[in-house]
């Protein structure tokens, strides 16, 4: 059952996906160093689909995780971002445990757990108060200067922006004037 859901997720997200912005990687770094957008990455690699059904948010050893290459792309991450001058940020993560170890991992400060960025992979109830509580917090966002940057899920960056989004890839967006969320742009950590 949970391989039809997924292919056909697959094909829901690939049909309706909105085209990313042509914005340049400098373009899209110069955003992060301004503090004028929140950086959505998707958890590093973790092997499988969705979580197994004994599923206990409080015990990792009941979730999928992080895998050797997953720990080095999440520190990969971390180092991409200090190599482009990103410093200040404010780090938010889904409480499943591949998203904080991600988080942590890439060594960027205090990762505060937030429940927006679980993931509703295997909940589409939480769907529509999860996505409406991260739209929420993303047009709330404080601290001009201050980049924001979430670990989150691709369901939840598939939800906020239309797009697919790979393991240990982000997608850089900003509130805009109009109440909806701007996707400015894709960055893969990994070139």
């Amino acid at each position: 059952m949970k391989g039809i859901i997924f292919s056909w997720l697959l094909f829901v997200v690939g049909v309706f996906s909105v085209p990313i912005s042509a914005a340049s990687e400098n373009e899209l770094v110069a955003q992060m160093q301004s503090g004028n957008a929140v950086l959505m990455i998707r958890h590093a690699l973790a092997p499988g689909i969705g979580d197994p059904e004994e599923f206990d948010i409080n015990d990792c050893s009941t979730q999928r995780n992080l895998d050797n290459a997953g720990r080095e792309q999440a520190q990969a991450i971390g180092q991409w971002l200090r190599d482009h001058g990103i410093k200040n940020v404010k780090l938010f993560s889904s409480q499943w445990c591949r998203c904080m170890d991600t988080a942590r991992l890439m060594g960027m400060g205090e990762v505060t757990p937030l429940p927006a960025l679980n993931s509703f992979f295997e909940s589409p109830q939480d769907r529509e108060p999860n996505l409406s509580a991260l739209r929420q917090f993303i047009q709330n966002k404080s601290k001009p200067g201050e980049l924001i940057i979430m670990v989150t899920h691709q369901v939840t960056i598939s939800g906020i922006t239309g797009n697919w989004t790979d393991s240990g890839h982000g997608k850089l967006v900003r509130p805009g004037n109009d109440g909806k969320i701007k996707l400015l742009g894709e960055l893969d950590f990994n070139e």
